[in-house]
């Protein structure tokens, strides 16, 4: 098992920025990609960053040149620098594990850290 334990979210004004970021402990061995989802009142889950082990990135359109994810391997903890906030960026903010297991892949999941962007 894996146990992810995210930090950081909070209220910050238009424009402003947070920096987000989850550790995972347990049994880290075989752990792939790491990052981040977010869900919204009334909305889908839906991705805004991803970082694989070797450090390939993927973004969400929405938050390309404003949000950046980095992960420190040997910390088993990615980070989500978040810029030029927008109120619609408020969302809870979920953290992603995912591992490696035998042959078939694991998800694990933060239990959420509210971010409210409002002025």
């Amino acid at each position: 098992q894996v146990q992810v334990v995210e930090s950081g979210g909070g209220l910050v004004q238009p424009g402003g920025s947070l920096r987000l970021s989850c550790a995972a402990s347990g049994s880290t061995a075989g752990i792939r990609a790491m990052g981040w989802y977010r869900q919204a009142p009334g909305k889908q889950r839906e991705l805004v960053a991803t970082i694989a082990s070797g450090g390939n990135t993927n973004y969400a359109d929405s938050v390309k040149g404003r949000f950046t994810v980095s992960r420190d391997n040997a910390k088993n903890t990615v980070y989500l620098q978040m810029n030029s906030l927008k109120p619609e960026d408020t969302a809870v903010y979920y953290c992603n594990v995912r591992r490696l297991y035998v042959v078939a892949y694991e998800d694990y999941w933060g239990q959420g850290t509210q971010v409210t962007v409002s002025s």
